[in-house]
């Protein structure tokens, strides 16, 4: 078995958005209130409060303090405390592994979009025909929903959210994995700009650059936003715009993702990108300065625009999604140490050092071939000696 997500538009009337974004607002404020509870008794008396010792003050709360949360349901308001322990349990975590902690934050207006009914209760979802839908929330009403597509498997949670002025749900679902013939095709990709992705046996998938294309039209918004004067009707319809147009990027590059891992899914048997960290790729260069402690160039003009472009690829979002559905396809996805993937031939072995701008790998073996089609035949081949290293580990255990 595996979880899957389904998610679908919601068309809410007045009456329903004004309810939703009531009921947004009320989990916020516990958000807020939880995590300040917290805060305030370990700085007062060094105590740590958990999550049941927040979920047995909720019927007080509500009698005393209060009683509009009666007016949601009880199981999304645990749902709130809950989140709160995750953020708490995700911050130690991180200072165990020693990465950056960021304790968690208060949630500001904008920054709590979702609510969630985590059990199939408080909630009743009726497909109906001609891909309309209608979903029951308790104490709220119903709210016609558009079925793209059919959904599947057994509903486990259900979670309403906000983008922009669109409200969508989604629903996790637990289905049987969809197991695929086994393929006996293997492949290398190397990650890019030029193109998207470049595989070992010679093909390239298009780099899209939709935030590139979609820039002027952006620019152009927000110098409108910044003319509006603060707090104003015409600010705001300014930024639900500019917040259309982003939204508009996002789901385009999320959709051309989608697409292509189902591709390489459905193809090959093994996949093997490389272990790159694109937080670290698109880092500004640090600033240089001469003797006298004058700024000297440092490349930062380029450098913004090359990592405006990696930015722009989406390469951990597009890899996540190929893991997902391999492990539900029975595929393997594996990552290798990216260290000269580029400068080695693939011919011979040997290094063959380039400088970025140079496209075309040339060695005198006699290998000439497209530099980013070398590094997907040397991900390859890094990817097949560690799946044979596993092979005899195991028959060495067994």
């Amino acid at each position: 078995m595996s979880m899957k997500s389904f998610k679908y538009r919601m068309y809410p009337n007045k009456e329903a958005t004004a309810k939703l974004e009531w009921i947004l607002e009320r989990c916020r404020e516990l958000y807020n209130a939880a995590l300040t509870e917290r805060k305030e008794a370990y700085r007062m008396a060094g105590k740590s409060i958990n999550f049941f010792d927040q979920d047995k003050q909720m019927p007080e709360i509500k009698d005393k303090i209060r009683p509009e949360y009666k007016e949601i349901g009880s199981h999304v308001l645990r749902n709130v405390l809950m989140r709160v322990d995750r953020a708490y349990q995700a911050f130690f975590r991180r200072v165990k592994n020693g990465e950056k902690p960021g304790f968690p934050r208060f949630k500001g207006k904008n920054w709590y979009d979702s609510f969630t009914y985590p059990d199939i209760s408080g909630w009743k979802f009726a497909p109906g025909e001609k891909k309309h839908a209608k979903l029951h929330l308790s104490k709220l009403g119903s709210i016609n929903v558009k079925m793209h597509r059919p959904i599947e498997g057994k509903i486990k949670t259900c979670t309403i959210k906000r983008e922009g002025d669109h409200w969508y749900v989604t629903f996790v679902c637990e289905i049987e994995a969809d197991k695929l013939p086994v393929s006996y095709e293997d492949v290398g990709i190397d990650l890019g700009i030029t193109h998207f992705a470049a595989c070992s046996d010679g093909t390239f998938i298009d780099n899209p650059r939709h935030y590139r294309r979609a820039e002027k039209k952006l620019k152009k918004l927000q110098e409108a936003l910044s003319r509006k004067k603060r707090g104003s009707h015409r600010r705001k319809k300014a930024v639900q715009r500019l917040a259309r147009a982003h939204r508009k990027v996002r789901n385009q590059r999320r959709d051309f993702h989608h697409k292509e891992s189902r591709k390489l899914v459905n193809k090959y048997q093994v996949i093997v990108f490389e272990d790159l960290a694109p937080a670290n790729l698109s880092k500004r260069p640090k600033p240089k300065q001469d003797e006298d402690g004058k700024y000297l160039p440092n490349g930062a003009a380029a450098k913004g625009g090359l990592n405006k472009s990696i930015l722009d690829t989406g390469w951990n979002t597009f890899t996540e999604m190929v893991k997902s559905k391999a492990a539900n396809a029975g595929r393997t996805v594996l990552f290798v140490n990216p260290s000269y993937t580029s400068q080695a031939c693939s011919g011979c072995g040997q290094i063959r050092k380039k400088e970025l701008s140079e496209r075309w790998h040339s060695c005198e073996c006699g290998c000439e071939l497209d530099r980013d089609t070398n590094a997907a035949i040397n991900i390859l081949r890094l990817g097949q000696k560690e799946l044979l290293g596993r092979a005899d580990l195991t028959q060495a255990i067994a």
